[in-house]
């Protein structure tokens, strides 16, 4: 069977073919949740986060539907799961509702865990045949989600486990970082003119990340590093969450609302929080993260600052190797570092938010089919973030990614880089 491919690339590195790839993203993902127990497989602490043994299931209903019943021959594991592990792609039927997926305490686990290794041994026998063409890129789409999901893992039992009073420790063999001064605040400035964003093509990218495109780029400057906990602290013990001229109109309300008075997982007196490693005092040359779009808009107010546009990030990142504190580290918190480059920590670590809504570059276009659904129609009041976290994977993340999350979101590994307007 011959069937026409979809254009999206294959993400393989060097050296791997698309079965070894497949195998070694899937096992990753396996690997991550082996930490948990049965019982924290389960638990949904909130509406936005799901159960990891839902994470689990949902990447591998993702390979069946979409890549393995394209052949009409295929028997699916299991019909009803269609209904259960279906995310948000409404062009394929309804769905389990996400705030209730902690409920479903059937399938179990071990299950669960089954269908993985049944679909993990059908995608590679499919792969092995060479017989569709779209195969190899509809996989390679699959990939990138699956690590998108393994970051989810990462986040969700965070938030899950700092609910429990206990504390659990998600990490505990994970390498402590060593606290190095984080190098002092400044900004590398750059020139006005029209400049090109976007993916250029060849490697695999979303396709929320092009076309590529000419835009106009004012005149301006970019921190040279993140804002790191002591900046943020400072922010906090000068009245920030009760300075209402500080915040965006819905901002304020969230913050009443909510009755934020510092970052989440910081404790009241300011001391520690807590992380995948458990609690640990408060590094105050690490990065500050878990900051919602709403906070770091208001720190930048109050700094003097703003936050950069996704344009202003993208051209100044594009130089930049890729690397740095991400998920393959296993640390799995934000670190203080030192650097020589002009700028340092554009990867990992933390996600940094934009001034950019996120909206579709001029001649976008979504994929056909269901995968359209995949980017396109969530553009609409969120906000772009840049960069990976120190949860992402490290081939996932390049500079033209472009992640989104609505402005109340902090449960992520989200952050600060200032930008300026001189």
């Amino acid at each position: 069977m011959t069937v026409r491919p979809l254009g999206i690339p294959d993400p393989s590195p060097a050296g791997a073919g698309p079965i070894q790839r497949f195998l070694h993203v899937r096992h990753r993902t396996a690997e991550l949740a082996s930490r948990l127990r049965p019982e924290d497989a389960l638990v949904q602490s909130m509406p936005d986060a799901s159960p990891t043994k839902w994470h689990l299931a949902h990447t591998t209903w993702f390979f069946e539907r979409f890549v393995l019943m394209r052949d009409e021959a295929y028997v699916p594991a299991n019909p009803e799961w269609h209904y259960l592990f279906n995310s948000y792609y409404q062009s394929l039927g309804e769905m389990h509702a996400r705030p209730r997926r902690g409920m479903l305490t059937r399938p179990s686990l071990d299950e669960v865990l089954a269908y993985r290794r049944r679909v993990d041994d059908a995608v590679a026998e499919r792969l092995a045949q060479g017989d569709d063409d779209a195969l190899p890129s509809l996989v390679g789409l699959g990939i990138q989600h699956e690590q998108q999901h393994q970051e989810l893992i990462l986040t969700d039992i965070k938030h899950a486990f700092a609910q429990n009073p206990l504390e659990p420790v998600y990490a505990v063999d994970a390498p402590r970082a060593l606290s190095v001064a984080a190098p002092p605040l400044a900004y590398v400035p750059f020139d006005e003119g029209v400049v090109e964003i976007g993916h250029a093509g060849g490697e695999f990218a979303f396709d929320n990340e092009g076309p590529r495109h000419r835009t106009y780029r004012q005149a301006g400057s970019l921190a040279n590093r993140p804002v790191t906990n002591a900046e943020y602290m400072a922010f906090v013990r000068d009245g920030g969450y009760r300075d209402p001229m500080l915040w965006l109109s819905d901002g304020w309300a969230t913050v009443q609302a909510e009755r934020w008075q510092r970052p989440l997982y910081w404790d009241e007196a300011l001391e520690t929080e807590f992380t995948l490693q458990g609690r640990r005092a408060i590094d105050p040359h690490a990065p500050v993260c878990h900051i919602s779009y709403f906070e770091a808009d208001a720190f930048a107010r109050w700094a003097g600052a703003r936050l950069p546009t996704e344009t202003e990030w993208e051209t100044m990142a594009v130089d930049v190797p890729v690397r740095g504190n991400l998920q393959d580290a296993g640390m799995f918190q934000p670190r203080a570092t030192s650097f020589e480059t002009l700028l340092g920590q554009m990867y990992g670590d933390v996600w940094e938010w934009t001034m950019s809504p996120y909206v579709s570059y001029p001649g976008f276009r979504p994929l056909d089919g269901a995968l359209g659904e995949y980017n396109g129609k969530f553009m609409n009041g969120q906000w772009v973030l840049r960069g990976g976290s120190c949860a992402t994977p490290d081939d996932h993340i390049r500079a033209t990614y472009r992640n989104f999350f609505p402005p109340h979101a902090r449960w992520q590994f989200t952050g600060i880089r200032l930008g300026n307007d001189r």
